[in-house]
């Protein structure tokens, strides 16, 4: 069905319904559907220009399918007009960035930073949350902000995630997995890799978080870290995208 689009008023206000004040100029044909087979366009009588909204009668009653569609212009306008979403929840839903504490993001502590002796060593992870030092604001706005931390022995690391970690042991990935963005929450200690439970990918975090067992289609993304006052603090972005997929 082709829609007309309703037109500004040369006043500069919203569209509007016309009122007493209109009178009918000429009769229009409609397309698409017979019961608006043909409709007058009104125009004020004060010579403005007509704000382009047409309508049955001036005292008439109107069809059922008119009045949806009326009422779906009027809707599109006060939309169209409607303020932008506030930007003032971006800082929340970054992506964690240089120089980023964490926080734990579970558990009777959350919210409160993470130090290193927080991190025991040969795991299990810490789920965390990355936060701006300087604002502290915790970037918690989005679940993909979430990190797993752990503290491993760094003579099993290869070279890549050797290169990523901070010293003492300290790496971190993401806490969504890549297969179906489920929160990767399971650790065997014994083998020390990181179990996601919904699909059982398995995923060796000295190893880049390399994908070991089940669906999974990638590793983890890994987030480079530093360490400030022993504590991990992020040196990077994420290495790769965050969640589901292949790339």
């Amino acid at each position: 069905m082709i829609l007309a689009r309703a037109k500004t008023s040369a006043c500069g206000r919203l569209p509007c319904v016309p009122c007493n004040r209109l009178r009918i100029v000429k009769a229009t044909a409609w397309e698409g559907t017979d019961s608006m087979s043909s409709a007058a366009r009104a125009a004020p009588s004060c010579g403005r220009r007509s704000c382009g909204i047409a309508t049955a009668s001036d005292n008439g009653p109107q069809s059922p399918e008119r009045r949806a569609w009326l009422t779906g212009v009027l809707a599109s306008g006060v939309a169209l007009w409607s303020p932008l979403p506030t930007l003032a929840d971006a800082p929340r839903m970054a992506r964690p960035q240089e120089g980023d504490a964490f926080v734990f993001a579970t558990g009777d502590r959350a919210g409160t930073p993470i130090s290193e002796t927080d991190l025991a060593l040969g795991g299990p992870p810490v789920f965390a949350w990355p936060m701006d030092p300087a604002t502290k604001t915790v970037r918690d706005g989005s679940r993909l902000n979430q990190v797993l931390l752990l503290r491993l022995d760094m003579s099993g690391f290869d070279e890549t995630t050797r290169a990523r970690a901070a010293q003492g042991g300290f790496v971190a990935y993401s806490a969504s997995c890549t297969h179906a963005l489920c929160p990767v929450t399971g650790w065997r200690t014994e083998s020390r890799i990181i179990h996601c439970p919904c699909h059982n990918s398995e995923f060796d975090p000295s190893n880049g978080a390399k994908v070991v067992f089940g669906p999974a289609p990638r590793p983890l993304p890994a987030l480079p870290l530093k360490a400030v006052d022993g504590a991990p603090v992020a040196a990077g972005k994420f290495t790769g995208k965050v969640g589901a997929g292949n790339t």
